[in-house]
C-alpha cells in the first residue's frame, strides 16, 4: 500500500506543520498501535470564511482514510459554518457552539467540544483542590474563545470556585457569548465580570488579591506575536500563571517566569494541556479508553521528540 493510501488523522488549525504533534503522533501512533501514523494538516487563515470550514468538513466526512480530526483555533467557526453537516453534537459543543473533535461512528459525522475535560485533567494536576478556599485568589482569564470558555466553565462549576472571575476580550460578542453559556449551562454568572480590552490588562492583574489564577488564553505568543500583558506588570504574590500555548514566542510565559522567584509564582505552560488536549481526541477518533498511566506513556514519548 503506498504512503497515498494509508489512513491519516485530520488536523486543522492555522500552521499545523508547526506543531510538535507532527513529530509526536508517529510517536503516539506506535504506543497506541493506531491504525494510521501520520496527520493530515489543513491550514486554515484566522479569517477563514463559511465555504472554507464547510470545505475540510466535508473532505473529512467523505474520505475513508480520514476516521476523524481535531480542531484547534478554528472550534468556534468550524461549529458556526458547518454544524449542520453533522449528525451528532456533544452537549457541550452545542451549548458552547465549537467543534474540537471530529469522529465517525457507523457512518455517522460526530463532533465533541473536548476543551471542559482537556481544561480539567491539566488544570487538576497544578491546582490544589482547595486552591482558592485556602488563598482566596480569583481567576483572570485573560481571553473569551473556545479555551477560555471552558476554563471558566469548568472552575466555575468546581467545588472548590474562585469567588471572582474576570474574563477579557477584544470582541465583546465573544465576552457577551461566554455569559449565555454559562447561563444556558445553569451555571451562575453573578462572580462573573467581562471586560473589552484591546490593550495590556495590566490594571486588572494589579487588582487581583494573592493567589489568584491569571489565564493567557488570548493566542497571543503563538500564532500571532505579543502578549495580553506588559512585561511591566506585577503578577499576584502566591498566584498562577498559566500560559496556554507551548510554542511560539511566549510573551506571557517569559514575563511570568522572570517573576516567578520574587512573586512565588507557579508558572505553568501549556504542554500537559497539548498532552490532554491531543490524546482525548484520539481517544475519541480512535474508540480508546486512556487510563493515566497510558497518558504518562504518551507524555513520555511526546517529551523525547518535543
Amino acid at each position: 500500500m503506498t504512503p497515498e493510501a494509508e489512513a491519516s488523522m485530520g488536523f486543522v488549525g492555522v500552521s499545523t506543520g508547526q506543531s510538535s504533534i507532527m513529530k509526536v503522533f508517529p510517536e503516539w501512533a506506535r504506543v497506541l498501535g493506531l491504525p494510521a501514523s501520520r496527520l493530515t494538516g489543513f491550514d486554515l487563515p484566522l479569517d477563514a470564511g463559511r465555504d472554507q470550514y464547510r470545505e475540510v468538513v466535508e473532505r473529512i466526512r467523505r474520505d475513508p482514510l480520514l476516521p476523524g480530526a481535531l480542531i484547534t483555533t478554528h472550534k468556534i467557526g468550524v461549529h458556526r459554518a458547518a454544524a449542520e453537516l453533522f449528525d451528532e453534537l456533544d452537549e457541550f459543543a452545542t451549548l458552547c457552539g465549537e467543534i474540537s473533535s471530529v469522529s465517525k461512528r457507523d457512518g455517522q459525522l460526530i463532533g465533541h467540544a473536548k476543551d471542559p475535560v482537556t481544561a480539567g485533567l491539566a488544570l487538576e494536576e497544578f491546582l490544589a483542590p482547595d486552591h482558592f478556599a485556602s488563598t482566596g485568589g480569583e481567576l483572570l482569564c485573560l481571553g473569551a474563545g473556545g479555551a477560555g470558555t471552558a476554563i471558566i466553565w469548568y472552575l466555575a462549576r468546581r467545588p472548590d470556585s474562585p469567588r471572582r472571575i474576570v474574563c477579557t476580550d477584544s470582541s465583546a460578542e465573544r465576552l457577551a457569548e461566554l455569559t449565555a453559556v454559562l447561563e444556558r449551562g445553569g451555571v451562575g454568572t453573578d462572580q462573573l465580570r467581562t471586560v473589552v480590552a484591546d490593550g495590556p490588562a495590566d490594571s486588572l492583574v494589579a487588582e487581583l488579591p494573592e493567589g489568584s489564577v491569571v489565564v493567557n488564553a488570548t493566542g497571543l505568543g503563538k500564532d500571532r506575536p505579543g502578549s495580553p500583558l506588559s512585561p511591566d506588570v506585577r503578577l499576584p504574590r502566591l498566584g498562577v500563571a498559566w500560559e496556554l500555548n507551548y510554542r511560539g514566542s511566549l510573551d506571557f510565559l517569559h514575563t511570568a517566569r522572570a517573576q516567578a522567584a520574587s512573586r512565588e509564582l507557579i508558572v505553568v505552560d501549556g504542554w500537559r494541556y497539548f498532552i490532554h488536549g491531543w490524546s482525548q481526541v484520539i481517544a475519541e477518533v480512535f474508540g480508546l479508553s486512556l487510563d493515566s498511566a497510558t497518558v504518562d506513556r504518551l507524555a513520555e514519548a511526546a517529551e523525547a521528540v518535543r
